[in-house]
């Protein structure tokens, strides 16, 4: 083992470290007396493909990075045959762990071939007592995997047989890298020149900006991976393959190669299993660096502070696994619908920001987001209709709280009344806040996110009113139509992005709207009578705010474009699209109020 010096990561150390015939290159970051992560990476990669994952954990953690035998720095053994086994990747681990954590177990995090180490890691006694946590993403167990298949095979069923058909189209390439020479060939040859330009157009990642050099090198090395391992273990998987650490699976839904069934029944192999999902495809620690240094960051203090509370012990909501630990900024969210919505993402683990230009509701609602399960939430008085306040608000929220994940532009006001009757100032009032509310949110936001280069989500509030076309509501059904055109555009431009756009159509939800919403044309105490009629008609419907929330929610897991929520929001939305005369006859008559 050589003395330290400057690694190709920033600010890294370098050391060599000597295990089954060949030098294993590792790189280290961060305060050594702090606790130690390790990140493996998998295949074609180096450990270079963390880089960016790493200088985040740095600041909080002593990070170890290594390249597995025969990629990046790291000398490869001699035969390839027989070289790579699990075994002997097993210890080179170890041999990792005992030169740069002798005293303390480390925290393991594996992606792909990395994952499928962790596992072997993680599940052996010999490793027991130097591991602390394991990490995993895009990897399986073969030893789970093997299982997972003979269980299918043994009792198949037609939604079984799909599944196995399912992975067998996703593991392709696997059997390609079983094909003597030919994988060799074609990365050292032109798959190896074009990999770059093919991931960034497959999976978003800068061309240029990874991988390193050595490639062509590691991936005809790497092939030895799954030639030494994948058909001895899926044939004769282990009985005995239970992690004896924690576990944070993270599954990336996107991912091309891996199947989310796979990790159908991995609690039976993990007992103390915390699971995340994320948006995204397989090189996730290159297109989603800050997500999963927060899981891993989270997990990991977890672990080291047992008294610390974290967001899969204080968020028992429905897709905590999703939002866990996640930004999202909330509009609107003094009452209604706004709030509800605050209080669905708290209990799922989310940060929450809460705006409205009732500053003190706001606040009362970060208030209680925190007691019902949000690790943070904070109250911000701003009316989004005022661009500079939102402007002054995006640079506040991305200094101290961070770039938000997902935004909800949901703040709006009703205005009812004949197109006649309503003036300009209406008009103008009802547009500054359900459109240019919108419009600022989605500006200001969706450009920090679009920059972050990781992806996110926007939720614009609109309205069945969209595609409901009333004779006592021109301006609010303007206003909402737009923003539903608005999302609409939108999705369409952000998708390349990883950005998804939702528009939420409510019906007759029973919230506070009524009683704040304005009537043109007539005098105060007539809009106080139609307020309070109104409020009572929509109280008689009882069709809750919470629900609406659920549905925001599920759009965003889902990346669903156009969500009606209630029956009456359902129907007129078939309406629309196939009976459009029965509704504009139906906008014809004149309600009693």
């Amino acid at each position: 083992m050589s003395a330290m010096t400057d690694a190709g990561l920033a600010g890294a150390r370098e050391r060599w470290v000597s295990t089954g015939g060949v030098e294993l290159c590792v790189a280290e970051l961060g305060d050594t007396d702090r606790p130690t992560v390790v990140l493996v990476h998998g295949y074609p990669d180096s450990k270079e493909v963390w880089s960016q994952v790493a200088e985040q954990l740095a600041s909080r953690f002593h990070v170890v990075l290594y390249d597995v035998r025969g990629h990046g720095r790291s000398t490869a053994p001699r035969p390839l045959r027989g070289g790579f086994t699990l075994e002997k990747l097993t210890d080179d681990f170890l041999a990792v762990v005992d030169a740069v954590s002798p005293d303390r177990p480390v925290h393991l995090v594996g992606h792909d071939w990395g994952s499928v180490q962790g596992w072997e890691f993680a599940t052996v006694a010999r490793t027991e007592g130097r591991i602390a946590s394991f990490t995993s993403m895009s990897g399986p167990s073969l030893d789970h995997f093997g299982h997972w298949i003979k269980k299918r095979m043994a009792r198949p069923t037609p939604r079984r047989a799909a599944q196995l058909l399912n992975q067998g189209a996703k593991s392709w390439y696997v059997y390609m890298l079983h094909t003597p020479v030919l994988p060799e060939l074609a990365w050292r040859g032109p798959l190896g020149k074009r990999w770059p330009k093919l991931l960034q157009r497959v999976e978003g990642i800068p061309a240029g900006d990874y991988p390193t050099a050595s490639l062509p090198s590691d991936a005809a090395h790497g092939a030895w991976l799954y030639r030494d391992n994948v058909r001895p273990r899926l044939r004769r998987p282990r009985a005995d393959a239970y992690a004896h650490v924690p576990v944070q699976l993270i599954t990336p839904t996107g991912d091309a190669f891996l199947s989310e069934r796979l990790y159908d029944e991995v609690e039976l192999w993990a007992p103390d299993l915390v699971r995340r999902t994320l948006p995204a495809k397989h090189w996730v620690p290159r297109t989603r660096p800050d997500q999963l240094a927060a899981w891993i960051t989270e997990f990991v203090t977890a672990r080291e502070e047992p008294a610390a509370r974290t967001p899969e012990q204080r968020a028992p909501g429905k897709y905590a696994d999703r939002f866990g630990g996640q930004l999202v900024l909330v509009t609107g969210a003094a009452s209604g619908i706004g709030r509800a919505t605050a209080f669905a993402f708290a209990e799922a683990g989310a940060r929450v920001v809460c705006v409205d230009r009732d500053a003190d509701g706001a606040a009362r609602t970060a208030d209680m987001a925190r007691l019902v399960g949000a690790p943070q939430a904070w109250g911000e008085g701003v009316d989004v209709s005022d661009e500079q306040a939102m402007e002054k608000l995006a640079e506040k929220v991305a200094s101290e709280y961070g770039i938000v994940d997902v935004l909800v532009n949901n703040a709006g006001i009703g205005l009812s009344g004949p197109f006649l009757d309503t003036t300009s100032e209406d008009w103008k009032k009802v547009l500054d806040v359900n459109l240019w509310g919108v419009i600022h949110g989605c500006r200001l936001f969706g450009r920090q996110m679009a920059e972050r280069g990781q992806g996110g989500h926007i939720v614009n509030t609109a309205s069945a009113a969209a595609y409901l076309p009333s004779r006592t509501l021109p301006a609010y059904s303007t206003s909402k139509a737009a923003v539903l055109m608005l999302s609409e555009c939108l999705r369409a431009e952000l998708a390349s992005k990883s950005i998804g756009v939702s528009a939420i159509c409510p019906g007759i939800v029973n919230t506070n709207i009524t009683a704040t919403s304005r009537f043109a044309g007539v005098d105060e105490a007539e809009e106080k009578r139609r307020q309070q009629k109104s409020s009572r008609l929509y109280g008689l419907r009882n069709f809750p705010p919470e629900k609406v929330a659920d549905a925001i929610l599920l759009a965003v897991v889902k990346n669903q474009a156009v969500v009606p929520v209630t029956p009456e929001s359902k129907g007129a939305l078939w309406m629309s699209r196939f009976a459009p005369g029965t509704l504009r006859r139906i906008a014809r008559l004149e309600p009693r109020l």
